[in-house]
């Protein structure tokens, strides 16, 4: 699927740059053949001109060929124009050669064919090929003749010609580099995305696992009632409180999340206000000093007072209950917890210590993913969905505040808040 996505990406970028590099190289040939071809006209307006004012009386005297009357001289005092390959015909209104004009030497075949190419065009001007070469010509009035200017454009025409080779090498080169970037881009692109599925699959087959435990537990608690209809309620108490205990365990799973989903996706936004962390902290210990006194833990805190931050009060006591009831739930055969909240500079610092056997470093980036659990064989022993530490750092994240963890092996694992103090 992620092939097709990223084939169909690329596939897409390079049509659309190269429909934009068609589009750019078209308009620089398109405005270059313009140009070119407005200097050619100004150049055979120019010989036109330059022509009409050294022979600027009708011209008298023998013909030269066929006909045709010897060409008058340039005048001597007139600048020539720039040097370039061109020549000047003069023919009648029958089309007849009368007289020529040309600094080289050329057969008059040459000439006569140069006539009748540009006479079987219907317009005044235009483009003809002659012996391998690309001439332009204008038509113009001569006195009671016509005059037929010719301009040597093969140099012009090799430019366009290699213009439109230079753009279709560079294209073909700009495809080939823009491929291997876009894909490139493309794969750096979709691992977000490939990433997303991967957790949304492994979310989807934890939460049906988690939820299918339950089920089972309750299913078979029933199956066993069914099996002994003719028992009273009270002597099939204790399958009645497993069906209670399976379904509060689901009724929890399912709020947590409940909470991550509107996390996620809803735009409702929290109520913050100015509160003492202090004192919520405190709340906290004293509302689990009875759990801690039962599992015989040693407990120590030490709470510097009226710290404030600006949040919900409601949500940050979870993220310290959280913390505080994974270290009950992993504390080892020392049975220590320590807690401590304090401030550092402008952030405040709350830190749950338990000991225990350590986290190793390669899963301290996967602890506050959803579902995780390095151990889940004690899933079910602690009771937990291993959503706590997921929901503690979404919850701080809307706060602008951040959890880690530290951990050393067959020693303590600590877990450090930072807030912001006001």
């Amino acid at each position: 699927m992620f092939q097709q996505l990223r084939n169909k990406f690329l596939i897409l970028n390079l049509v659309i740059i190269s429909i934009m590099m068609i589009l750019a190289f078209s308009s620089i040939y398109f405005i270059t053949h313009n140009n070119v071809y407005r200097n050619i006209q100004m150049e055979l307006h120019r010989i036109s001109e330059f022509n009409r004012k050294a022979n600027d009386k009708p011209p008298q005297g023998p013909r030269n060929f066929d006909g045709g009357r010897v060409s008058s001289d340039f005048d001597p005092g007139e600048p020539p124009p720039e040097p370039s390959v061109s020549f000047v015909l003069i023919t009648d209104n029958e089309g007849t050669l009368l007289d020529t004009s040309s600094i080289f030497t050329m057969e008059e075949t040459f000439y006569e064919a140069a006539k009748n190419a540009a006479l079987s065009q219907s317009s005044n001007t235009g483009s003809l090929k002659l012996e391998g070469k690309y001439w332009r010509f204008v038509v113009k009035p001569h006195f009671d003749d016509y005059k037929i200017v010719f301009l040597d454009i093969t140099p012009q025409q090799d430019f366009l010609a290699n213009l439109i080779y230079t753009f279709f090498i560079v294209g073909c080169i700009m495809l080939v580099v823009i491929f291997f970037i876009s894909r490139f881009f493309a794969n750096k692109s979709i691992q977000p995305i490939k990433k997303a599925f991967e957790q949304q699959k492994q979310f989807i087959a934890d939460a049906s696992h988690e939820l299918k435990t339950p089920l089972a537990v309750i299913t078979t608690n029933l199956d066993v009632l069914l099996s002994s209809g003719e028992e009273d309620v009270k002597n099939q108490s204790k399958w009645l409180h497993y069906i209670k205990s399976e379904a509060e365990r689901m009724t929890s799973l399912i709020k947590d999340l409940l909470y991550l989903t509107q996390v996620d996706y809803s735009d409702i936004k929290l109520v913050f206000t100015d509160f003492n962390l202090s004192e919520a902290v405190e709340n906290i210990i004293l509302t689990m000093e009875a759990v801690v006194f039962e599992n015989n833990i040693s407990l120590d805190y030490s709470i510097e007072p009226n710290l404030f931050t600006h949040g919900n009060c409601e949500q940050l006591q979870q993220v310290v209950m959280i913390l505080l009831d994974n270290a009950i739930k992993y504390t080892d055969s020392k049975r220590m917890i320590n807690i401590s909240l304090k401030r550092h500079y402008n952030t405040l610092h709350l830190s749950v210590t338990n000991s225990c056997e350590g986290i190793p470093q390669e899963y301290m980036n996967k602890i506050f993913h959803r579902f995780y659990r390095i151990d889940k064989s004690r899933s079910r022993k602690s009771g937990g969905h291993g959503l706590g530490l997921a929901i503690a750092k979404t919850i701080l994240q809307q706060h602008g505040g951040k959890i880690y963890a530290k951990s050393s092996l067959n020693e303590s694992t600590t877990f450090i808040v930072e807030l912001p103090s006001i």
